[in-house]
């Protein structure tokens, strides 16, 4: 919470506090999913492919609810098509298999602390970068984000938690 609120005020808004809360108890399912069918023996490149299709077969409905157009005339500049195959390909496809892998390598539980370590990342990256100024609230979060990550994996005999 520190890091993201860094030098802003804080203003609560149940709404997005409950979707927040409720994207990362569906993140959480679809990981402990993934680990058990992976179980199974199946290819992460095949269950990927198929969580895709049932995400967009279950979100067509939604299309319906929205002022959606198909509007293909977007596709003729090159810039939306190269942009929606970046975000398809790239930034979905591939990070969903990568993240299938690691979750059938080393576990929900495990795999789950990297994403813990993205805010950390992200404020490192932005005084190394972006030559931002590290500010004490930044300080402060990354100091309780890696905290919170030890404290999560200590099982009182000093080791990792196991699945």
């Amino acid at each position: 919470m520190l890091i993201s609120f860094n030098g802003f005020r804080m203003e609560l808004n149940p709404m997005g506090d409950l979707l927040a809360v409720l994207a990362a108890f569906v993140w959480a399912c679809y990981s402990i999913l993934t680990r058990k069918i992976s179980s199974f023996g199946y290819p992460v490149i095949l269950t990927t492919r198929r969580t895709f299709f049932y995400g967009i077969l279950f979100m067509v409905p939604a299309l319906f609810l929205f002022d959606f157009e198909m509007g293909l005339q977007r596709f003729a500049d090159m810039m939306p098509l190269l942009n929606i195959l970046y975000l398809g390909l790239g930034a979905s496809a591939l990070c969903f298999v990568t993240w299938n892998l690691a979750v059938k390598a080393l576990g929900a539980v495990k795999t789950s602390v990297y994403i813990y370590m993205v805010p950390v990342i992200t404020v490192v990256t932005s005084v190394l970068v972006l030559k931002e100024p590290m500010t004490w609230v930044s300080v402060m979060g990354t100091v309780l984000a890696v905290v919170g990550l030890f404290l999560s994996e200590y099982n009182g005999r000093g080791s990792g938690n196991s699945e």
